[in-house]
């Protein structure tokens, strides 16, 4: 009996108060702010043929969205299922949606209504441009409208509106590419769309071998072989420029800090114009003879500089090792 009464006032206990922490413990985990959620981004992307659609598509995969083409509207709705799923590992999806699926795309508002009533959150993008001008882009890569048939393009085009002219009402954003070209149109994206991290330079600094070739995927290259080689130096040929007295020993020489700041200063005037121009990505080669000592310093000093600046830097060391 005495047993059965412990075990009453225990779980009466347990009932009166739910907390389950031995007095005298931290309670850390109610105690800790729970992480933010990370809200999906959905974005469908329709419009007239030949107004930029793809081009459109291809500037958010390289922003790192997943994007699906000529998807069929019935298949929204369970693949943004997928990606609301826990650990689906997909954050931003881009869909395209035209009439290029047939009768599929008549699915297409009733779909969107339904996504709404479930209080899924999407943005409506629609790109047009000028007839005349939709002419001339499909006369220049000699395609048919899909629309067209056996009638003039005019005709397809005509169609096109009619079908897509509740969908352009019910758009978020609207975008007339008739007078831009496909820079333009990617600029108008990321600045309607991306992030403020879409918009950034990467910049990728490189230490190579001259005598192992120059990266193919350079955009500037720097010679530093004009600093004394510290391979003859015995206490230092083992070591490589990440090494403290390799690196103080390249970068005491005279005239190599002031080179460095110039380079840095020279380089940062001209970065800006590579945004403008959609470019994303900007490598920087730096070579010595074996890519070992002098490039690598100097590599990892540059990027510092550029850091500085605050601009994306990663550095890769290409040749190191290999001998």
């Amino acid at each position: 009996m005495l047993r059965c009464a412990q075990s009453h006032d225990i779980l009466r206990g347990m009932s009166e108060s739910p907390d389950t922490v031995p007095h005298g413990v931290p309670q850390l985990e109610t105690s800790r702010p729970a992480p933010p959620p990370q809200h999906p981004e959905i974005i469908i992307i329709t419009g007239m043929s030949g107004a930029g659609r793809s081009h459109a598509a291809s500037v958010l995969e390289d922003l790192d969205w997943f994007v699906v083409d000529n998807l069929p509207p019935r298949l929204l709705d369970p693949l943004v299922a997928m990606m609301l799923q826990s650990g689906s590992g997909v954050r931003r999806l881009a869909a395209v949606v035209d009439v290029r699926t047939g009768q599929f795309f008549n699915d297409l508002i009733k779909v969107l209504e339904e996504l709404r009533e479930n209080q899924v959150d999407y943005q409506l993008v629609f790109l047009d441009a000028d007839d005349d001008v939709l002419v001339r882009r499909y006369e220049a890569v000699r395609r048919p409208h899909p629309l067209q048939g056996s009638g003039r393009m005019l005709d397809g085009i005509a169609e096109e509106r009619q079908i897509l002219s509740q969908l352009r009402q019910r758009a978020d954003l609207t975008i007339d590419t008739s007078n831009l070209n496909v820079h333009d149109l990617a600029r108008t994206i990321k600045e309607s769309i991306g992030e403020d991290e879409d918009r950034l330079l990467r910049i990728n600094v490189v230490s190579f071998g001259f005598k192992y070739g120059l990266p193919l995927d350079a955009d500037h290259v720097v010679d530093v072989r004009f600093i004394s080689n510290p391979y003859w130096i015995t206490e230092l040929r083992h070591l490589n420029g990440k090494d403290e007295p390799v690196r103080e020993y390249v970068l005491s020489q005279e005239g190599v800090d002031g080179f460095i700041n110039k380079y840095a200063e020279a380089l940062s005037g001209i970065l800006p114009g590579y945004i403008r121009e959609q470019k994303p990505y900007v490598t920087v080669a730096v070579g010595c003879t074996g890519g070992k000592h002098r490039s690598v310093a100097i590599t990892e000093a540059l990027a510092g500089k550029l850091r500085g600046t605050g601009q994306a830097v990663r550095t890769i060391h290409r040749d190191l090792g290999r001998e």
